[in-house]
């Protein structure tokens, strides 16, 4: 209770003044620049993060999609998100909208959401001063998801929604800690996670990429190579970690190494423990790194602690996953989606 009452005295907290003095809270980090005259109704996704989280808290608020979204993914989401265009991004490995198509655009707000290093929030204010448009920018590491839900549903005006969907990520976020308080560090698995159609690039040690295989108590082998975000790995390297489990979101490269003899001389992959993770309506393990690896959350502790809790047998893996992605989408779980939680490459 004090938690809460916490976060909901910061919630009311008077808007930042123009000096952008950053706002902490508890479990939560926003910079705020800026104030929509009224409830925002038209509300500019600078990145894929953002645009997934308006996607799940308020669907009719979304502009436009900061990046290319697939007909299958779309078929997952409310009709509201179907129909709307590409708008370019802000955010991330560079922009593809100038501030004047920005303006253009006219909207009440522009949201980010994800990483919150110096470089975020100097962008973010560059572009409130240039266009006097309110910013919002909050931290999307997978702790600060029920926060995060919290407070883009009170800034949307949509606050029951965002609180259900805040006890939702609290629910998976509470299952992680009781998985891992039963597996001692030292016995938990390596992982490595292969990115790409040929499964050579991984996230360094505290990559966002690779946040959810830390978070659910893999040992990324990785990290020995270093901190930061992205790299490539050769193949020699690889056969060096003979990681525990392979992990992957590409479909075809999983497939492809499966039958590999060069892949196969990896023990993760000769003991059927290659998983791939699915990426409908977005990736559940990255891509982008945002609340949409929610229900990644569940399915990789199943396949890297299975059996650890009565919470990850089918069955009850399978309702849990169900209805995660009801609330977050709108939408049953597909029936091949469904099927895939139970089967290995």
């Amino acid at each position: 209770m004090r938690r809460r009452a916490l976060l909901q005295a910061f919630a009311l907290a008077p808007l930042l003044d123009v000096n952008a003095k950053l706002l902490a809270m508890p479990a939560q980090r926003v910079l705020r620049l800026g104030a929509p005259k009224a409830t925002p109704k038209r509300v500019f996704a600078a990145g894929p993060p953002a645009a997934v989280l308006l996607a799940a808290v308020a669907p009719g608020r979304l502009l436009g999609w900061p990046m290319k979204v697939s007909p299958e993914a779309l078929a997952q989401l409310p009709a509201a998100l179907r129909t709307l265009p590409v708008v370019g991004r802000l955010a991330g490995r560079g922009s593809t909208v100038s501030l004047e198509r920005l303006l253009a655009m006219q909207p009440d707000l522009v949201l980010d959401a994800g990483d919150f290093d110096a470089n975020y929030r100097d962008s973010a204010e560059r572009v409130w001063k240039q266009t006097a448009i309110p910013f919002e920018l909050i931290a999307g590491r997978l702790p600060d998801h029920p926060a995060q839900l919290r407070h883009v549903g009170r800034l949307l005006g949509v606050a029951a929604r965002g609180e259900a969907l805040a006890q939702a990520a609290e629910a998976q976020l509470a299952l992680v800690r009781e998985v891992l308080a039963t597996r001692a560090a030292a016995t938990r698995p390596t992982v490595y996670y292969g990115r790409g159609s040929d499964g050579l690039e991984s996230g360094l040690s505290g990559s966002i990429n690779t946040e959810v295989i830390e978070f659910c108590g893999a040992r990324n082998v990785a990290a020995s190579a270093g901190a930061g975000g992205l790299a490539r790995v050769s193949f020699e390297q690889l056969l060096a970690w003979d990681p525990d489990v392979i992990l992957t979101q590409d479909a075809g490269f999983a497939a492809r190494a499966a039958q590999d003899p060069r892949w196969r001389a990896l023990r993760a992959v000769r003991e059927r423990r290659l998983h791939c993770a699915p990426v409908w309506p977005f990736g559940w393990l990255d891509g982008p790194p945002g609340v949409n690896r929610l229900p990644g959350l569940p399915w990789l502790l199943s396949r890297l602690h299975p059996g650890a809790a009565p919470a990850l047998a089918p069955a009850a893996l399978h309702a849990r996953i169900g209805a995660l992605h009801q609330l977050l989408w709108g939408q049953p779980l597909p029936a091949a989606l469904a099927r895939s939680l139970d089967a290995n490459v």
